[in-house]
């Protein structure tokens, strides 16, 4: 099963629609967890302790900091570099094909960057 973090400036229309179309789909906002205005290191340590693939638009930092962990030998469970000029539809479409097509293990150690 999927679990997801979305980062604090995540499109919340992504997650409300991500929710709406798949209810089930086990995704926490960092607001959720108490990591509101959290620093980047602090969300990737918490996303890496519980599992979670990371929802990002910052493609200026949280990649670096995913690679720190990296090379630290720190396992990775994944991160999902959105474009926040592509469409919510696309996107949410794309998680959730992502998500009916591919386990979870499949995105370790890597980040990928959406759209496909």
């Amino acid at each position: 099963m999927f679990r997801f973090l979305s980062d604090e400036n995540f499109n919340g229309d992504i997650v409300r629609g991500l929710l709406l179309r798949e209810p089930n789909l086990d995704l926490l906002r960092v607001q959720d967890v108490g990591l509101r205005n959290a620093e980047d290191p602090d969300i990737v340590s918490w996303a890496v302790s519980n599992s979670r693939i990371i929802l990002t638009h910052d493609r200026a930092t949280m990649p670096d900091f995913f690679y720190a962990n990296m090379a630290q030998g720190i396992q990775m469970p994944g991160m999902f570099v959105v474009n926040d000029r592509t469409s919510t539809r696309q996107i949410i479409d794309e998680i959730l094909l992502i998500t009916q097509c591919s386990e979870p293990k499949d995105w370790e150690n890597l980040v990928l960057y959406l759209p496909l």
